[in-house]
């Protein structure tokens, strides 16, 4: 069985054990979460489960562990605040679908949350073969009646407990996710008008697909971040110690021709925040802006200047649909973050649907302070929300809106 629609297509839910997929892949610093903001968008959901009687059980990953047990890894200070976030205790088993788990899942009574440990500690969960996947996504069925998908992040994975286990249990979309591809067909399905897409982070590579499912569709394109020194090279101009793509500057050349034929304005910075070397604990920033066109040879950049910062602010002030993925500079650094702190605040002004695209930029959002009820909707997912405006299928959605 499968469903595209919301959790109600399953029925009712009482006594039923509910394995939901969530996304809690936060920052951890030691055993501290960092940003917790992923953990909160799964809350509403694991709550309207909980509520209408099911005993849920929260599978999710962390990192990068390699198909084996890490402790750095471990799920366990993520259930720790999500219990805090829901108000309610939360079981955690300490393997994913081993005795802990057994255990931990038959001990729940109805409206009763668990959390297993970290999925990607079984290497079925990740690989390749489609029978090794397909035999823990057997063993993770086994601990549940239903499934609810509501980690958009891990969408565009074709995953154990993102794709296979839909395969094995009556299936449907959580809030979050149906939420987020909601927001993401509005930015590719007749978008109101003007469209504007900003795009930064570090590689033009990162972005390819966007730009080329994009170009035809948006009204704007404003480039920032690391991406950008490679359009501002492809237009002759040096860019002296700054990141650039060697190999993308062709494709730069073409999209430049492109928004060009179309009628789509591209707007590059005219102004860099720039340094002599990349910013350190042992360093001191020593920030200076010059003109795009005359960036020094022992200069990097790091930040639009505030020249380009009023200028892409300008261009966001009649958007009526914004989507925004990638920061406009090394935001992390006080020193190299007006100008990403420029767009969110333009966008926060934004008379229409702001979208922010998951990833760096919704952590730049959180760590520049800004209140993230002021955007239109702020992605958990920044590969997937990528991948979907790249127009590609995303296979943990795909399997629920299959026939």
């Amino acid at each position: 069985m499968s469903s595209s629609a919301g959790i109600a297509s399953l029925g009712d839910l009482t006594g039923k054990r509910v394995l939901v997929r969530s996304d809690l892949n936060v920052p951890l610093d030691g055993a501290a979460i960092t940003d917790d903001g992923r953990i909160r968008a799964s809350v509403p959901t694991i709550a309207q489960l909980a509520d209408a009687g099911a005993r849920v059980v929260v599978v999710a990953h962390l990192g990068r562990p390699d198909g084996s047990p890490d402790p750095k890894y471990s799920l366990q200070p993520v259930a720790a605040r999500l219990s805090e976030l829901l108000e309610r205790p939360v079981a955690f088993a300490t393997d994913t679908v081993g005795a802990s788990a057994t255990a931990t899942v038959a001990g729940l009574q109805d409206g009763e949350i668990a959390v297993l440990e970290n999925v990607r500690f079984n290497d079925g969960e990740t690989s390749k073969d489609d029978d090794v996947r397909g035999a823990f996504a057997d063993q993770l069925a086994q601990l549940a009646d239903a499934f609810v998908s509501d980690g958009f992040g891990v969408v565009h994975r074709k995953q154990a407990s993102v794709y296979d286990v839909a395969l094995r249990l009556p299936s449907a979309m959580g809030g979050l996710v149906a939420a987020e591809v909601d927001v993401l067909r509005r930015l590719t399905d007749h978008p109101e008008r003007p469209y504007v897409v900003v795009l930064g982070g570090s590689k033009v590579s990162d972005k390819l697909g966007v730009i080329d499912n994009l170009i035809d569709k948006a009204d704007k394109l404003l480039i920032g971040g690391g991406m950008v020194f490679t359009f501002l090279k492809a237009q002759g101009h040096e860019v002296g110690k700054s990141l650039l793509e060697a190999d993308q500057l062709d494709t730069c050349t073409r999209y430049l021709s492109e928004a060009e034929d179309r009628g789509v304005e591209i707007l590059l910075p005219t102004d860099i925040v720039v340094d002599t070397a990349f910013p350190s604990d042992d360093r001191a920033p020593e920030p200076s802006v010059v003109p795009a066109s005359k960036i020094p040879s022992d200069a990097l950049g790091l930040d639009i200047g505030p020249e380009s910062a009023a200028a892409f602010a300008a261009a966001l002030s009649d958007a009526k649909t914004v989507f925004w993925n990638g920061p406009m500079g090394v935001f992390e650094v006080g020193a190299f973050a007006d100008g990403t702190r420029a767009v969110a605040q333009a966008l926060t002004e934004v008379d229409g649907l702001s979208v922010v695209g998951g990833g760096d930029s919704a952590a730049a959002v959180r760590q520049l302070g800004f209140d993230e009820a002021a955007f239109g909707h702020i992605s958990t997912g920044g590969g997937a929300s990528l991948e979907f405006l790249e127009g590609k299928e995303l296979p943990g959605i795909a399997v629920l809106e299959r026939d």
